[in-house]
């Protein structure tokens, strides 16, 4: 059992923690508002989260065939929203006075998650892993290591975000770094759309001969 939580527990953290669409959103949200604004949209990345990786971890085996022909189109949805996401960001003000950014919403944490490639496929490939067909503790055990897992993960990089902020004491800093984690945000949903475009031109042509 120490075995199987120890590997839940680093499943978790590796995806999680490594850079992604939300990470990245994150640390620009930190950089401009702090951890203590940033911290609803980490609560809803989070829960959204959870909930996703449920509702996942629940129909994954009933609707299996469905969701592996569904994954290449709500990838696609999914980038177009991430893209949409780093042009906000990477034209977002600069400049230095009283008049900020929005601050992203708790909503905006969920919703991203949701539209999120990495997430349906961390969610598919944990269910996949952590489920038991004769029983339903090892994945509701695996979503409770996860949830927490995923907080300390993400506040994290809402406090990198804060450290960065004492570097942007100058609008064209300020310039700079919201195209850097733009560029970035965009380069992750390309690297994690484009795998999912090779599947929906397969099923195509399968369809279509």
């Amino acid at each position: 059992m120490i075995s199987l939580l120890t590997t839940m527990a680093i499943f978790s953290l590796s995806m999680s923690a490594s850079p992604g669409p939300v990470n990245m959103a994150i640390v620009s949200a930190g950089a401009h508002h702090g951890v203590r604004n940033t911290m609803p949209f980490v609560s809803g990345a989070v829960i959204g989260f959870t909930l996703l990786l449920v509702a996942v971890g629940v129909s994954l085996h009933a609707l299996s065939d469905v969701f592996s022909a569904a994954m290449p189109f709500l990838s696609l949805l999914g980038g177009v929203f991430i893209v949409r996401t780093g042009w906000s960001i990477m034209t977002a003000d600069a400049s230095l006075g009283a008049v900020r950014n929005p601050v992203p919403t708790f909503f905006q944490g969920w919703l991203l998650q949701w539209t999120n490639p990495k997430a349906w496929i961390a969610c598919a490939s944990g269910a996949a892993l952590f489920s038991d067909p004769h029983s339903a503790v090892p994945f509701m055990l695996f979503v409770v290591i996860y949830f927490a897992v995923c907080f300390l993960s993400l506040a994290a990089w809402a406090v990198l975000g804060q450290r960065v902020s004492y570097v942007l004491t100058s609008e064209r800093r300020v310039k700079l770094f919201n195209s850097v984690m733009g560029i970035l945000l965009v380069g992750c949903a390309f690297y994690l759309v484009v795998p999912q475009l090779d599947a929906l031109y397969k099923l195509s042509s399968s369809s279509w001969w």
